[in-house]
């Protein structure tokens, strides 16, 4: 189907759902086609795994320093506030 400039700007959402699920859309400026959307191909390795509780437990270690307040210099900088 083609689209003009103005619908594709007020319906891309649509557009970009129909052009995903195989559609063919066009969106012209006046009346020339301009453009054509297609999806991009994802690799199998975008594909995420389900989620595993627990599945970083053990590969990293701290001493309790990790929890201590940072010098004043140094927060000051994560504030905002330092040079």
């Amino acid at each position: 189907m083609i689209y003009t400039v103005h619908q594709a700007k007020t319906q891309l959402s649509k557009l970009l759902a129909q052009a995903e699920a195989g559609e063919e859309v066009i969106i012209a400026r006046g009346k020339a086609p301009s453009v054509r959307l297609i999806p991009i191909a994802r690799p199998e390795s975008a594909e995420r795994s389900p989620r595993t509780p627990g599945a970083w437990k053990g590969r990293f270690e701290w001493d309790d320093s990790f929890f201590d307040p940072l010098p004043a210099g140094e927060q000051a900088l994560w504030d905002g506030d330092g040079d």
